[in-house]
């Protein structure tokens, strides 16, 4: 039996880190229509990040004279792995998640840090004094928005645990079984709606998007720490790219907003998980195009100490004002 278990894990899951990449390229490219269109621009097809993937994928991946090999090869891969596992512990509509009882939020929390850091690394490994100092750029941002990122984690993990919700308080699974508004009374939902601003202006952050993209920055260091990058290993970044996106959409959905429209309908058995799965990858999907593709066309580029400074004071108070508040409604 734990044999069959496994195989059938490895099955489901293999399926759908497949799916999850299919759907983060189909998601960037519809990302860069709607960024076009705001700015009055036709833009490129629907398909064109899986004509650039190929493209890529067919070129020389080219190693600097003054790279370190195994790290400035290594990076690209380990940061796609990083990103696809978090997907494997997210809840897909009314299905749990393919490692639910293996992790939780922090770890998904380490494996989205991870991912930054292993591409942080390749930027420092390429030798290259641009993909330097956009390597630095990377690690102070994430170490900027992690304050605000686990205060929020936190806050939600002891609302879960205090108010009884069904669960383990730090699994994804527990909030996209039971929605977080419901379990709070007026104070606590400001407080839990202070956390979803939070979290939501934490995006840019973790994609690297809009006012955040300062580590690439193509105006400025000329696509910084993947400057050097050519051929699979930067095809791999580029995958990374999407599913930062659509990880962190999906992170918002399965925490704030995981309504089963299924439920809703009445509708049972297999035509319920059907129905959901696709609502899960829909709400996914608007989430995306409001908080990665308007704020990324809506807002100008940061300054990296304009960036830290709005998450560690702006962001963190933000949060910390709706821990204060959830708190206050828990002991009321």
């Amino acid at each position: 039996m734990i044999v069959i278990s496994l195989i059938m894990r490895l099955i489901a899951g293999t399926a759908l880190m497949l799916l999850v990449a299919v759907l983060a390229l189909l998601f960037d490219g519809a990302d860069r229509i709607v960024h076009a269109r705001m700015q009055r621009r036709l833009g490129p097809p629907l398909l064109q990040p899986f004509l650039d993937l190929l493209k890529l994928l067919g070129k020389e991946n080219i190693v600097p004279r003054r790279a370190v090999p195994w790290a400035y090869n290594g990076a690209p891969w380990l940061a796609v792995a990083a990103m696809l596992l978090v997907f494997l512990y997210i809840p897909v509509g009314s299905l749990p998640p393919v490692l639910g009882s293996e992790g939780d939020l922090i770890l998904v929390i380490y494996l989205l840090g991870l991912s930054g850091v292993a591409m942080a690394v390749g930027g420092f490994a390429s030798g290259n004094p641009i993909a330097n100092v956009g390597a630095q750029r990377e690690l102070i941002l994430m170490m900027s928005y992690e304050l605000p990122l686990a205060v929020v984690v936190a806050t939600l993990a002891h609302v879960a645990y205090r108010t009884g919700m069904p669960g383990e308080p730090f699994s994804l699974e527990t909030f996209a079984g039971m929605s977080v508004w419901g379990a709070m009374g007026k104070v606590g939902f400001l407080g839990i709606l202070c956390l979803f601003l939070a979290l939501v202006l934490v995006v840019p952050g973790e994609t690297g998007k809009g006012p955040m993209d300062i580590p690439e920055a193509k105006t400025e260091i000329l696509e910084g720490l993947i400057i050097e990058y050519s051929g699979t290993n930067l095809a791999m970044f580029k995958i990374t790219f999407a599913l930062r996106a659509t990880a962190m959409s999906a992170i918002i959905v399965a925490l704030f907003l995981p309504w089963s429209l299924g439920g809703a309908l009445g509708l049972g058995s297999i035509f319920l998980f059907a129905l959901d799965f696709f609502w899960f990858w829909v709400k996914v999907f608007v989430v995306q195009i409001l908080f990665v593709t308007f704020m990324r066309t809506a807002f100008g580029r940061f300054k990296i100490w304009q960036a830290s400074e709005f998450y560690l004071i702006k962001v963190a108070g933000l949060s910390i004002a709706g821990m204060i508040l959830a708190s206050l409604d828990l002991v009321m």
